[in-house]
């Protein structure tokens, strides 16, 4: 017969240690090279993912396949190598996630049985490769953690199907949680400000107004049901609330349209460009919608669109970074983190 033992008289084994946690900091992803060569492999893997392009009939492969990885890789490997980090022989977005990942690492030390460890969607290190560097370690438990403050299908659900089909393919899959989007917490939104204001102190300029410059979608996707265009206003509205600024000192725009069809609108490109062209001649760029420099921002934003502003009569144009590793930013994911990690720490 079995024995039943109080709860209130039962005892942990004192040898008996904490199960391994992984945490898993996922990024959109980049080339492994700056060259035509890695762009088309990497673009190849992004644009063929349905929830990035939905509809992958026979028409889009032909025109992926017979246009786009014909003309495009070049076109974006010029542009990559304008902000490559020849250092590392390595995009930004790969150098600042791994930064993210080290200063989370070090900034939950303590508890000395979680690891972290960083993947990007598309391209290298792969979110297979992450999972299995942290099961290898025995980490039982997983904590997935998409760096989009905006939830979108293209981005944070996809990072998710990804996982789970790696999961598929496991007798011993971990038990896995993700964090959910951030875009009005009040830790996110107060980095954001004070990541702000401290960089237009740095400027020989005082901006007219800021511009908000979230990537785009298709409209489409959104008339579907997508929050993202939701999540977007979100962020803009809390940042303009916590700043003090209205709808007319801090404008919200969406960038990167792709393809023929109607993308959310107003168009970064089109309103900076109107903006000069009505005398407005001292603008700002802030990007909420990344955490971490990329092509889209310290390329298209930073280089074409600030080239866009000056060509049509604007005079001082500043992109401001995203929060990157910096400590308002790290503090954001650390205190995400351990928030999602309630209940297993």
């Amino acid at each position: 017969m079995a024995t039943v033992i109080p709860i209130d008289k039962a005892r942990p084994a004192v040898d008996v240690k904490p199960e391994r946690i992984g945490v898993l900091l996922v990024n959109l992803g980049t080339p492994d090279t700056a060259d035509a060569k890695g762009v088309r492999v990497y673009l190849k893997e992004f644009l063929s993912d349905p929830r990035v392009i939905e509809d992958q009939g026979l028409k889009w492969k032909l025109v992926l396949n017979g246009i786009i990885l014909r003309i495009r890789p070049g076109r974006k490997a010029r542009d990559y190598r304008k902000i490559w980090n020849t250092e590392k022989n390595e995009s930004p977005l790969k150098t600042i996630t791994r930064a993210q990942a080290e200063k989370l690492a070090a900034a939950i030390a303590d508890h000395d049985h979680v690891v972290v460890d960083w993947a990007m969607r598309y391209g290298n290190p792969s979110i297979r490769a992450g999972i299995d560097a942290l099961t290898s370690q025995g980490c039982g438990r997983l904590l997935v953690v998409p760096l989009y403050p905006q939830y979108s299908a293209a981005t944070s659900a996809t990072v998710c199907d990804e996982v789970f089909r790696v999961l598929a393919g496991m007798r011993a899959q971990p038990t896995v949680r993700v964090t959910p989007p951030y875009c009005d917490d009040p830790d996110y939104i107060d980095a954001l400000a004070v990541s702000i204001d401290a960089h237009l102190k740095t400027l020989p300029f005082q901006p007219e107004l800021i511009v908000a410059s979230f990537h785009g979608m298709p409209q489409k996707y959104v008339d579907k049901g997508d929050p993202y265009q939701t999540q977007c206003i979100a962020t803009t509205e809390a940042l303009r609330k916590r700043m003090g600024l209205d709808a007319s000192r801090l404008i919200l725009t969406f960038q990167s349209r792709f393809g023929f069809d109607e993308w959310l609108r107003p168009y970064t490109d089109k309103t900076i460009a109107k903006l000069a062209k009505d005398g407005v001649r001292r603008i700002a760029v802030v990007t909420p919608g990344f955490s971490a420099d990329c092509l889209e921002t310290l390329e298209e934003i930073a280089q074409e669109n600030a080239e866009i502003f000056k060509h049509n009569g604007g005079e001082e144009f500043a992109a401001i970074p995203c929060l990157n590793d910096s400590e308002p930013g790290m503090d954001v994911i650390r205190q995400l983190v351990l928030r999602e990690l309630q209940g297993w720490i």
